[in-house]
């Protein structure tokens, strides 16, 4: 079967990746950070899972670097057949209710320092789609959970608290709201845009959003308290588009299912 390359495998998303992949019998390389010896061999596909999320903007620097640095080097130089790059859904919440399908343009602001994420993340997507000869294609993912110590994002860090307290007090507001989607519906969306060969850029998300108000009902039957503070209007983020997502034989499965089963699981210890 085809190599595959996963840059990033240390983390949440490409840990989760590697393990499926093995699990199917694919040959999978994986390089640790600041290991560049790949770039003497054929990589296969690369499924680039590089990149910072929540610290981004306390290291802006490694955030470009993690994000457009490392993408250009493989695209010049290095012997790929395909390659996906991770990139997110946050590039379309300035554009609010405007926004959400991928052909929608982006409305970025390079004086605003949070920026910095938005327009690298663009920047790696611009280089991967014109400088990769047909061979890339984007994918650019939801707000991905589970509760597993690896876990990045917001709700996952809601999943790993909810082991060790009963009552959790957030500042958010609840009317706060995020399109969900579970690590493994990633991965089944990652895979299948190399299997199916997609193009272009492709939201892998659920298409939905939850609000902080209607986590805090979930919770509840868990017999967990979440309590947010926040007394904000924020207004609603764009909903994704997910037709191409579906168009390759994949449909996400409802986060609030997959959060019950999570907070029912033995990982899950009465606290009563």
């Amino acid at each position: 079967m085809t190599l595959a390359t996963v840059i990033g495998a240390g983390g949440f998303i490409g840990g989760r990746l590697v393990e499926i992949l093995l699990a199917q019998g694919r040959d999978v390389l994986a390089p640790g950070r600041g290991d560049l010896s790949f770039f003497q061999q054929p990589l296969g596909t690369v499924f680039y899972c590089a990149g910072l999320t929540g610290d981004f903007g306390a290291r802006p620097f490694d955030a470009v670097e993690a994000h457009v640095g490392l993408i250009a080097k493989i695209l010049r130089d290095a012997q790929f057949d395909r390659l996906i790059y991770l990139s997110s859904i946050r590039l379309y919440d300035s554009a609010a209710k405007n926004g959400g399908r991928e052909s929608d343009p982006l409305t970025l602001d390079p004086a605003l320092p949070r920026h910095v994420y938005d327009l690298s993340k663009a920047l790696g997507e611009n280089l991967t789609l014109t400088q990769s000869a047909g061979r890339g294609s984007v994918a650019r993912l939801g707000n991905v959970f589970d509760l597993h110590p690896l876990a990045s994002g917001f709700l996952s860090e809601l999943l790993a608290r909810a082991t060790r307290e009963q009552e959790i007090f957030l500042e958010s507001s609840p009317k706060s709201a995020r399109d969900y989607i579970h690590v493994d519906d990633a991965v089944t969306a990652l895979m299948a845009l190399e299997s199916r060969a997609a193009s272009g850029i492709v939201n892998v998300a659920r298409g939905e959003n939850i609000d902080n108000a209607e986590l805090s009902r979930i919770f509840k039957v868990a017999g967990r308290k979440l309590v947010f503070l926040g007394k904000s209007e924020p207004e609603p983020p764009p909903v994704c588009d997910i037709a191409r997502l579906r168009a390759l034989g994949v449909q996400p499965r409802d986060a609030r299912n997959v959060l019950q089963r999570l907070l029912a699981a033995p990982s899950l210890p009465s606290l009563g």
